[in-house]
């Protein structure tokens, strides 16, 4: 059997985890890693003397001199996806990404599914736990009970995606944005930074609290001396639903999660790298493949220990 190529974009805290993902996959073989800063240092990390299991590891700036891939798993904060899901799917190259911000998904599917087609690739946007597992638990959720609430608590945790909207504002020079539980599916955001020299806290805690990524959550923003002594990738969910099936009411299910942040989304990634190979061209979000196409294994055997 041929393994599955895959490459990973970008190289932060995802990257790392879908680097170990990968390596633990029977169906898959990492064909490099794209980066566009950094390349030295990420070569010095992987160096054999230092972590063998990565061997020789290419690192490059160009998908190009990577030979054949397969999928590209963008590991890059949510506002670069769509240019880079655009480049690699005109290459011809299925993606795979964890893009989080919930509202833009239903636009961004549009905007990359005729791309997709007409490159005869596939995209799979939004694959990380919440959207992606979560958002394939609220659609069991929805089918179990028509008709009722659902909410989604996240946390407390830090995100991924509001730390990295915040390290993009001009004149922070590290963030930590930890997600506080209220209940009923209202949060809070504690946010905490640390300033480049001359930079005015109060402008970059107005910049935050207007950002579209914490503008609907109360938000409080904090600055310290060293944002490295405060972080823990630690994250968890829980979801609720009360409704009704048929026209029998009082149905409550429950779902629950403690996780590692970037260790989950990768492995959801890698999965969902698999998943490609099996669908037609286009873009596609979580709750429209099959679960079965992010396995690796035979069906009967699945049929067999899951049904």
């Amino acid at each position: 059997m041929e393994k599955i190529k895959v490459a990973l974009v970008g190289f932060g805290n995802v990257g790392w985890m879908a680097l170990e993902s990968l390596l633990n996959e029977p169906d898959m073989e990492l064909a490099g890693i794209v980066e566009v800063k950094n390349i030295q240092s990420i070569k010095a990390n992987l160096n054999p003397k230092n972590c063998c299991k990565f061997g020789d590891t290419k690192v490059v700036n160009n998908i190009s001199e990577l030979g054949k891939v397969d999928v590209a798993l963008i590991c890059a904060p949510s506002r670069k996806v769509k240019e880079l899901v655009e480049q690699y799917l005109k290459l011809g190259i299925n993606t795979v990404d964890s893009f989080d911000i919930h509202s833009e998904i239903p636009s961004l599917r549009k905007y990359l599914d005729p791309i997709a087609k007409e490159h005869n690739a596939v995209s799979i946007i939004s694959a990380g736990w919440d959207p992606g597992i979560d958002s394939v638990i609220r659609g069991w959720f929805l089918a179990m009970a028509p008709k009722g609430i659902t909410t989604t608590n996240y946390g407390p945790g830090m995100s991924m995606g509001h730390t990295c909207a915040v390290k993009a504002i001009p004149g922070v020079k590290n963030a930590l944005s930890i997600t506080v539980p209220a209940g009923m599916g209202i949060h809070r955001r504690m946010v905490y930074v640390e300033l480049e020299p001359n930079a005015k806290f109060e402008e970059v805690e107005q910049a935050i609290k207007n950002d579209p990524y914490f503008i609907k959550d109360r938000t409080y923003v904090y600055q310290v001396e060293n944002v490295e002594n405060l972080i823990d990738m630690g994250h968890g969910v829980v979801m609720e639903r009360k409704g009704v099936s048929g026209e029998t009411h009082n149905q409550y299910f429950r779902f629950e999660m403690r996780i590692n942040n970037p260790a989950l989304t990768a492995q959801v990634m890698v999965s969902a790298a698999r998943a490609t190979m099996k669908q037609k061209p286009g873009c596609y979000t979580m709750i429209e493949v099959p679960v079965i196409d992010f396995l690796y294994g035979e069906l009967e055997d699945f049929v067999a220990k899951i049904v």
